[in-house]
């Protein structure tokens, strides 16, 4: 008896170890995720100039709000309007002004004409927008119509934005 108990005990040490040590690779690598999160976004506070690092999905990524609503834009250089899905137009309360069919990089879609504030971090705003909300839409998409207000340059992973002057 007293060796199936040493078992047992050398087994629950040993599940115990790396039941430890799974946990902190999980939160180390938590912790360099967040860090990476974290820095994608910077505001130069002397100059002004905003930059945006490339996330770990391929692709730019600038904290916003519409209407006061927290959301995460993807820029999106190729997109003339600003597009917002509908589940956001809907709980940010935006009004319907009418249809709108829009082309899309997956085809042309019915929608419907809004009207947004729309504040990006680092001090850009944009009100009462005129926006797309398309109802396919994953996530909101930061259009021209907004982009073109500022000078900006992209290179080595950064998308680098100046105030106009």
């Amino acid at each position: 008896m007293s060796n199936s108990s040493g078992e047992l005990s050398r087994t629950f040490k040993l599940t115990t170890l790396w039941l430890v040590l799974g946990a902190l690779v999980f939160v180390a690598v938590q912790a360099v995720l967040a860090e990476r999160e974290r820095t994608r976004f910077s505001v130069e506070a002397q100059s002004g100039v905003i930059e945006l690092r490339r996330s770990a999905d391929g692709h730019f990524h600038w904290p916003g709000s519409v209407n006061g609503i927290a959301v995460d834009f993807l820029v999106d250089t190729g997109a003339s309007t600003t597009a917002l899905p509908q589940r956001l137009a809907q709980r940010a309360g935006l009004p319907d002004e009418g249809r709108l069919q829009a082309s899309t990089a997956g085809g042309s879609v019915v929608g419907m004409r809004s009207r947004a504030d729309v504040a990006l971090q680092g001090g850009v705003r944009a009100e009462r927008l005129r926006v797309a909300v398309l109802p396919q839409l994953d996530a909101p998409l930061l259009g021209m119509d907004v982009l073109s207000r500022m000078r900006f340059s992209q290179g080595d992973g950064v998308l680098r934005f100046e105030p106009a002057r």
